[in-house]
């Protein structure tokens, strides 16, 4: 078992957080900014060209956190490779020590740096998360062709938080259960009440003990940028009085990182929440560092 993975097992309260790989041909930058989060936090997620932009490899990025003693989540994205390539990297993954993934469908390309890219979609992301698990489980691939020591794979999937109406169902997280999904990261989710009433459905439906929920959540930089998510991040609302807080601080940024640790402190007594995942983006780790270290 991965850590990540015993921790959920065990209802302990995980943290996991987010680096964007550099876009660099050596492996320096990635390490200096993993370096400040060691020993604060039980994994470190790696992004596979988010916003369809071109970094270093979430493949290579997580091999080299692993052999220098990290526990890395590897994100994988259906966007640039057909199945054989996909299940070529998730072999080649769990080779480095990789076994945590995080599957997704990936960004658009028309959006990225490159967008005259043609998106692949060859599988989908619940697709891959049977790839998977049919590797942990039965040591094969998706041709039935066999293969040697099975990786012992942790699967995870996306979900986006929300205010559940009466009639809602988690129906994208039970079919991604069905697929092979043990463990949720989310969109960010900065809204107390809405967080415990989405658990509350969740630990309702029975989704909780099928798999470990880690909510998103992250250090704002300022009003601003807090403005700019409301209005271009789908599925994120940050409330108004948050927006003002940061406005009227006298430092915003080491108000967004107060704000990250209360909301670690608040979701830790939320019933049936496995976790936080902590994103920060256009910031460097030591806002994600100081989050953890304030909420103690």
């Amino acid at each position: 078992m991965t850590a990540l993975s015993e921790k959920l097992k065990n209802n302990e309260f995980a943290i996991t957080a987010e680096i964007v790989p550099p876009l660099a041909a050596t492996k320096a930058q990635l390490l200096e900014e993993a370096s400040v989060l060691r020993g604060t936090l039980d994994a470190i997620n790696v992004t596979d060209g988010a916003g369809a932009s071109t970094t270093m490899s979430s493949f290579s990025a997580a091999a080299l956190l692993a052999a220098d003693g990290y526990e890395p989540v590897l994100q994988i994205t259906c966007r640039d490779r057909n199945r054989i390539a996909l299940t070529a990297d998730l072999l080649g993954a769990a080779a480095q020590g990789c076994y945590n993934l995080l599957v997704l469908m990936g960004d658009d390309p028309a959006k990225g740096d490159q967008p005259e890219a043609k998106p692949v979609f060859d599988f989908d992301s619940r697709d891959v998360m049977r790839v998977a698990t049919t590797l942990r489980e039965e040591g094969a691939l998706p041709s039935g062709k066999t293969i040697s020591d099975c990786p012992p794979f942790f699967v995870g999937a996306a979900d986006m938080p929300l205010d559940p109406p009466a009639d809602w169902k988690p129906t994208g997280l039970e079919s991604k259960i069905e697929a092979g999904a043990q463990f949720a990261q989310t969109q960010f989710c900065f809204e107390p009440e809405v967080a415990k009433r989405y658990i509350a459905r969740l630990n309702d439906e029975g989704i909780t003990e099928k798999l470990g929920v880690l909510l998103g959540i992250g250090p704002i930089l300022s009003a601003k940028s807090a403005r700019w998510m409301n209005e271009n991040l789908y599925g994120v609302t940050i409330p108004e009085d948050t927006i003002k807080r940061l406005e009227q601080a006298t430092d915003s940024k080491a108000e967004g990182r107060k704000l990250c640790a209360e909301l670690i402190q608040q979701y830790r007594e939320i019933p049936g929440l496995a976790g936080v995942h902590i994103m920060a983006p256009a910031q460097k780790t030591d806002a994600i560092a100081e989050a953890i270290s304030l909420a103690g």
